[in-house]
């Protein structure tokens, strides 16, 4: 495994040089700060035993020894670290550019079939390969479904930035419909499209004996989880309500949820994956009130381990659950504490939603991800050859 040293360039392979359409090597991105880190490594390990050899570049904060764990246990990955500021972040644009180069001295010497970014204004760049961007959020659409407005003129540049990448990729692809939309609304449609719902390893999350508390877990800064609204109807609750997450937004400075201290709730800080399974496993129901959230990666571990749902009542969680899940407003405080003592109430039906939950849940499985995304690489491949051979033909 590789650190964020100069990468050493493979030489069995030239640029020129025609292959079959088949993805072998792929340079991704991902960030360390949210669920793209866990989405990136679920896709690549199950990419590494179908013989796909993965780089994978991180941005956005130093791994962890939790991180660089997680990253040897998949055969075949390469991992090159950096500390680049995200793009969604404060003044981030000369660490953008230098991202840039950085990213694109990796494929001259990874010499990858597809580039695949999650993020998106990498995509702009003068790429060799075909490029693949995934959409797993934007700062445009949290801002209205989180504000209820516009989001401001300083927003400008990125907007800019943004819709330069998405028009300049080969493929754009959306974890569901709803945030597909969302790219095509605030950044125009000029893009080819296709949704690839997120997966997880249903053999990592086998349910235990449930226990009388509900649970919820996520980036306890970003009020798009509204994790604020459980503080204020935790004493009407009748079971208390455990909540897990990084409170520090990774730019620095205080959250909303420094006050987790009155009685029926409980803060268990920054859990890891093992950690957050045992608790899911033994939560009898999983609450996320979202504003906004284009898949929700915590709420499908928290079905594959047998929670019932109680969700923020919004496009995309409506569409991924549909009748697996009870839908709530996300800012009525009422309606919440209200669904969530009903289901307390009703054991009967609250087994019926976490049945219902995990049935739904194993449809989003990893294999089923992976071979889309394959899939996805494929014709990318397959559709520059062909441009290829045109022009070559037409010289």
């Amino acid at each position: 495994m590789l650190t964020n040293s100069q990468p050493q360039p493979h030489t069995d392979r030239f640029w020129g040089e025609a292959s079959a359409v088949t993805a072998k090597r792929i340079l991704m991105t991902a960030d360390t700060v949210g669920g793209v880190w866990t989405y990136a490594l679920e896709l690549a390990g199950v990419l590494s035993k179908q013989g796909v050899e993965v780089a994978l570049a991180t941005m956005g904060a130093p791994l962890t020894p939790q991180h660089w764990e997680a990253a040897r246990q998949i055969s075949g990955l390469e991992v090159f670290e950096s500390c680049f500021k995200l793009e969604w972040m404060e003044d981030p644009w000369d660490d953008v550019q230098q991202a840039g180069q950085w990213l694109l001295d990796l494929e001259e010497c990874f010499q990858p079939d597809v580039v695949h970014l999650n993020g998106y204004t990498h995509g702009a760049l003068p790429w060799k390969s075909p490029i693949l961007v995934v959409g797993h959020s934007c700062v445009l659409s949290w801002w209205e479904a989180v504000k209820g407005e516009a989001a401001p003129s300083n927003w400008q540049r990125y907007q800019h930035e943004v819709t330069q990448g998405l028009a300049a990729a080969d493929l754009v692809v959306a974890p569901s419909a709803a945030m597909l939309t969302a790219l095509k609304t605030h950044y125009g449609s000029s893009f080819q499209g296709r949704v690839i719902p997120n997966g997880r390893d249903s053999a990592l999350f086998s349910p235990s004996q449930k226990k009388e508390f509900v649970f919820t877990a996520g980036r306890l800064w970003d009020e798009a989880k509204n994790v604020a609204v459980l503080e204020q109807i935790a004493p009407q609750l009748i079971w208390s309500v455990y909540v897990a997450g990084d409170q520090k937004h990774p730019d620095g400075g205080a959250d909303s949820i420094n006050r987790l201290s009155k009685s029926n709730i409980h803060w268990l800080g920054h859990l890891n994956v093992q950690e957050l399974a045992v608790q899911y496993g033994e939560a009898s129901i999983y609450v996320l009130p979202a504003r906004y959230e284009p898949f929700g990666l915590s709420v499908l571990e928290a079905a594959l381990l047998g929670c019932a749902l109680v969700l923020g009542d919004i496009p995309s969680l409506r569409e991924i659950w549909g009748d697996a899940a009870i839908f709530v407003p996300p800012d009525d405080q009422d309606a919440i504490a209200s669904a969530i003592n009903t289901l307390i109430a009703d054991s009967p039906r609250r087994y019926q939603l976490a049945t219902r939950a995990r049935t739904r849940a194993l449809e989003y499985t990893s294999e089923v991800m992976a071979s889309r995304y394959l899939t996805a690489y494929q014709e990318l491949i397959h559709k520059r050859e062909l441009m290829s051979l045109e022009s070559l033909a037409n010289s």
